[in-house]
């Protein structure tokens, strides 16, 4: 019994995917040194090079190298000496510090916390800061107002639908 021509093409087909496949995870294991923590802070040695970094309620110091962005949400981000941030850093509810040293390549931006940085340190891109932790209450009450207008227009209009809909009673 001989193999079809489309037996063939099928076979072709299911090796060259399984060689892209191979192929994609080798490079994605390869470049993947990015991390995200929840609760845990994150922690770059000088002689270290990574990746993004994003923190969830934690912070993140870093001493090496970041070729991505650095993010944390309810944490502080610390650049020491030396340190070097190839993408943006931004911090939701916390600080940005920067030691002597320290480089951002791209965009610094801080909402409800503070940027300190030493006069040696350098950051290329744009500065936003909207300090304070006032900023922090329109940020977090804003997702639940809406939600709570979304909720009552909904309820008015089951009210209003259950009104039109009940019968007249006739007496």
């Amino acid at each position: 019994m001989g193999t079809s021509v489309g037996d063939h093409r099928f076979r072709m087909l299911g090796a060259l995917t399984l060689l892209c496949l191979a192929l994609s995870s080798a490079a994605v294991a390869k470049n993947n040194s990015s991390y995200t923590q929840f609760g845990h802070n994150i922690n770059i040695g000088p002689n270290q090079a990574v990746g993004e970094l994003t923190c969830f309620a934690c912070s993140i110091r870093v001493r090496g190298k970041v070729t991505g962005d650095v993010t944390a949400f309810g944490g502080s981000i610390v650049i020491e000496d030396q340190g070097e941030v190839a993408g943006d850093v931004t911090t939701f509810g916390g600080d940005v510090r920067l030691d002597r040293g320290a480089k951002i390549a791209a965009d610094a931006t801080v909402f409800g916390g503070q940027i300190r940085r030493d006069s040696a340190a350098t950051i290329s891109g744009d500065v936003t800061s909207m300090g304070g932790h006032g900023w922090l209450v329109p940020i977090v009450l804003t997702p639940f107002v809406v939600l709570g207008l979304l909720i009552a227009f909904v309820i008015w209009l089951v009210q209003r639908m259950r009104g039109r809909s009940a019968p007249a009673v006739v007496a």
